[in-house]
């Protein structure tokens, strides 16, 4: 199963603070914006979400479709494919994709310390 692009997704008080404190560790804004109250941000290949105010707690997340560019990978597995495969393993999914539709969609899931694991498909 592949599952596409790794980021963590980390939940910030101060988006301008946490902006700051990550490109003194080298990393550099690549998506989202201040105004939306999320950026996307890396260094090399590692990605990191710094997302103020949209959920609580950090979680990981993977992008199906997705490499660590956001730029697209074909053939990719389709979340629900993962879904279907994931309920077929006994995992139990915290919110799962609507298998009627097709494009973007996602999944959320915890392991079993209760870290919560998004998986979010783009296109």
């Amino acid at each position: 199963m592949k599952l596409g692009a790794f980021s963590l997704s980390l939940s910030v008080k101060d988006l301008q603070k946490s902006k700051e404190f990550y490109e003194k560790l080298g990393f550099s804004p690549t998506g989202g914006s201040m105004e939306q109250n999320y950026l996307i941000m890396k260094n090399d290949t590692t990605l990191i979400g710094l997302f103020q105010a949209m959920f609580d707690g950090n979680m990981l997340t993977f992008n199906p479709g997705w490499n660590e560019n956001a730029e697209e990978v074909n053939p990719f597995e389709d979340v629900r494919q993962i879904q279907k495969y994931l309920k077929e393993n006994g995992v139990v999914l915290d919110k799962t994709a609507d298998e009627s539709t097709t494009g973007p969609e996602h999944i959320f899931l915890k392991d079993p310390d209760g870290n919560m694991i998004l998986i979010d498909q783009h296109r």
